[in-house]
């Protein structure tokens, strides 16, 4: 027994409905996608939320998703998912780079990108004075916070005082490290310059003479004449009779607190200038440039002594009575500002 058949248009229909609806969804599901991309291109393009510059470290070893929801804690980006598709849509998640980074005010995440994958970090600044012992010096990379890890000893007069830029994070060692390169490398290109005829014979010694001329006076036009001073006593065969000399073999190179003693002024030690002949057994501090260039090149003068002067700088002299009569009136100037 048969029944009544379903006719072929009916059919036809049916097909052609189901056929309207998949067209419909996919449409609908490319437009959404398509929008979507949109939004989320512009989003990745559009300034970000935040006002002004700020910073953002992103720890070593942090996976792309970390980096997002940093971003975002941070106020820099709106929406870690438009950051971390983005990223990761290009296939350029491994080129990020750890470091601290100083993000401008409203910048897109785009910007955030091409910052972050340029390691363009946040560089740090330690200044070293010109006539720091080494261990002042190892003490400053001690006590500051954003390096890391231990130091090693260093020989005195090996660190060029300068200027030097770190990162958050950096070792210690690195740092130290570059201030004794640096010095190499200017004593390396000093050295063939220097005048000839010179009393000292090694870059050791020169450094050595730097390191007293550099402790002996706090004014740069000074340390040239100072030079001067002790390059002569040297050919003459005198004594350098430098202060700064006894105070390192007390302390070190550490501050007395006090005015030196006759009895350390007598003193026979490898530092005390007064009673040994020619230069101590090591630098004295870490000098500088232009202290090490005015040993390397001093200008030709006739002075063999000199003497604070009062006024922060010397009074330089040719002779013994001249330097007395200087002493006099050094010791005068004492006196009056004690008695104040």
């Amino acid at each position: 027994m048969t029944g009544p058949r379903p006719s072929s248009s009916s059919s036809g229909g049916f097909g052609l409905a189901l056929l309207t609806a998949a067209i419909v969804v996919v449409v609908g599901t490319l437009t959404a996608l398509l929008l979507t991309g949109l939004w989320g291109l512009h989003s990745y393009k559009k300034p970000g939320p935040a006002l002004v510059p700020t910073t953002v470290v992103l720890e070593r070893g942090s996976s792309l998703t970390t980096i997002a929801d940093t971003l975002a804690r941070a106020g820099v980006v709106r929406r870690p998912q438009v950051f971390f598709w983005a990223v990761k849509l290009q296939g350029e998640a491994g080129s990020l780079k750890a470091g601290e980074y100083r993000i401008p005010a409203r910048s897109s995440p785009a910007e955030i990108f091409r910052l972050i994958q340029s390691g363009q970090v946040v560089q740090h600044k330690i200044t070293i004075p010109e006539g720091w012992t080494s261990q002042q010096i190892l003490r400053a990379l001690q006590k500051e916070p954003l390096l890391t890890g231990p130091l090693d000893p260093v020989a005195e007069g090996t660190l060029l005082p300068d200027t030097y830029t770190f990162q958050r994070g950096e070792p210690r060692q690195a740092v130290l490290d570059r201030m004794r390169a640096a010095q190499a490398t200017l004593i390396a290109n000093l050295w063939p310059t220097r005048q000839a005829g010179l009393p000292v014979t090694t870059p050791e010694d020169a450094i050595t003479l730097a390191s007293i001329v550099e402790k002996e006076t706090g004014l740069a036009a000074e340390r040239p004449l100072v030079a001067s001073v002790f390059i002569n006593r040297l050919r003459k065969g005198m004594r350098l009779e430098s202060d700064p000399t006894i105070i390192y073999g007390i302390s070190q190179g550490e501050p007395l607190g006090r005015g030196l003693r006759r009895s350390e002024i007598d003193r026979k030690t490898a530092y005390n200038t007064y009673q040994i002949d020619g230069l101590p057994p090591t630098p004295i501090a870490n000098p500088g440039r232009e202290a090490i260039k005015a040993v390397l090149n001093p200008p030709e003068s006739p002075y063999l002594f000199f003497v604070a002067d009062g006024s922060g700088g010397h009074a330089f002299s040719e002779t013994y009575a001249g330097h007395r009569q200087n002493v006099v009136r050094w010791r005068q100037i004492e006196r009056q500002a004690y008695d104040r």
